[in-house]
């Protein structure tokens, strides 16, 4: 098993990555009560919900199955969760559990951080994304028509607990979306690792056990070092969102679901390399070493054909890294050196969502 800690104090948190943690570790120990709520969705309930439950004997436990995909993500969905909680008596002493992707995770943690002010929750990320994204720093929350993400709460789980075997059912296209993610990290702040990642590629894509192991850890240990060193995003964690600005845009735009966080996220990545390429900073030869790598993995390089460039800037502009009224971006001033910018000005951002259509 490899494992890490998340330091954060008082409130630090393990993270532990193997095969069958979800059937064999005793990541029960972290429910401290004799109360627990699972939330699940309506795919994974079938796959991995009784091995879970399985874990749980002894303890009073309420099972919430949610609606599947990032157009639940909402507050009315939200509030399934507290229905159950509060028509079967959860107390103060109760434990969130959330088995499933990122969406599952985000709203069992806002949940948490919300019921009677806050109670404890463990990750149980079933997807690639969830595991090297979502599940680890602590941001809950949910969707909103106009913004993605910008209702929620930094809410820490107890630990995160990483079973590689759930990768097994994962589909084609959502595996791909979670290699996004874990090529950001080499991106933003490990160049070594985005080597590594390159020379790998073809074994990540055909699953490799031992591949993805490594991966995911490389991926979980540079998020964490960021989380620990700004875990409200007040500075320096805000270069994790290297590609989201332009990504939240699209799925925002067309609709949470149609495009999947770790699609838009690898446009929005190629967006940001080809405007720091623009600026100088990066060679034209880096963009396309990405876009190489993308394309083997089947995400899109290209926004939607229907979305223009001012629709892209006007859900920028309401963006959570806006501030004081001037768009934030998340740039790479070299391979595995992210930097956070506002004094990109609106034409050579236009030029670089055009350059990709």
């Amino acid at each position: 098993m490899r494992e890490l800690t998340l330091d954060l104090g008082e409130r630090s948190y393990p993270i532990r990555i193997a095969p069958a943690l979800l059937a064999e570790n005793d990541w029960p120990a972290f429910i401290a009560g004799n109360q627990a709520c699972v939330v699940t969705n309506e795919t994974i309930a079938p796959l991995y919900l009784e091995s879970v439950l399985a874990r749980l004997d002894g303890k009073r436990v309420s099972v919430v199955t949610l609606p599947d995909g990032e157009e639940h993500k909402t507050l009315s969905t939200l509030n399934q969760i507290f229905d159950r909680l509060l028509e079967d008596n959860h107390t103060r002493k109760t434990t969130l559990i959330a088995l499933g992707g990122g969406v599952v995770g985000d709203m069992t943690g806002f949940a948490a951080a919300c019921y009677q002010r806050g109670v404890p929750f463990i990750q149980l990320p079933t997807t690639l994304l969830s595991m090297v994204d979502s599940s680890v720093g602590g941001k809950t929350g949910v969707n909103h028509a106009l913004g993605k993400n910008m209702i929620g709460a930094f809410y820490q789980p107890e630990c995160v607990i990483i079973d590689t075997s759930t990768l097994a059912t994962l589909p084609a296209r959502e595996f791909a979306a979670g290699l996004a993610e874990v090529l950001k990290y080499g991106l933003i702040a490990d160049l070594p690792f985005y080597n590594w990642l390159e020379a790998n590629w073809d074994g990540l894509l055909a699953r490799d056990p031992e591949l993805l192991a490594e991966a995911i850890l490389r991926s979980c240990e540079n998020k964490a070092k960021v989380v620990a060193e700004d875990e409200r995003e007040g500075g320096r964690r805000a270069i994790l969102n290297l590609g989201h600005t332009f990504g939240h845009a699209i799925e925002t735009a067309t609709g949470y679901g149609s495009w999947l966080h770790g699609e838009a996220v690898a446009t929005g990545m190629l967006m940001a390399a080809r405007l720091s390429a623009d600026l100088g900073w990066i060679a034209e030869v880096e963009v396309e070493r990405l876009a190489s790598l993308l394309k083997c993995a089947q995400l899109p390089l290209k926004p939607p054909a229907d979305m223009t460039a001012e629709q892209f800037l006007s859900l920028m502009a309401r963006d959570k890294k806006v501030l004081d009224g001037r768009l934030r971006l998340v740039l790479l001033r070299g391979l595995g050196e992210a930097i956070v910018t506002d004094e990109v000005d609106q034409a050579q951002i236009v030029g670089a969502i055009e350059a990709l259509r």
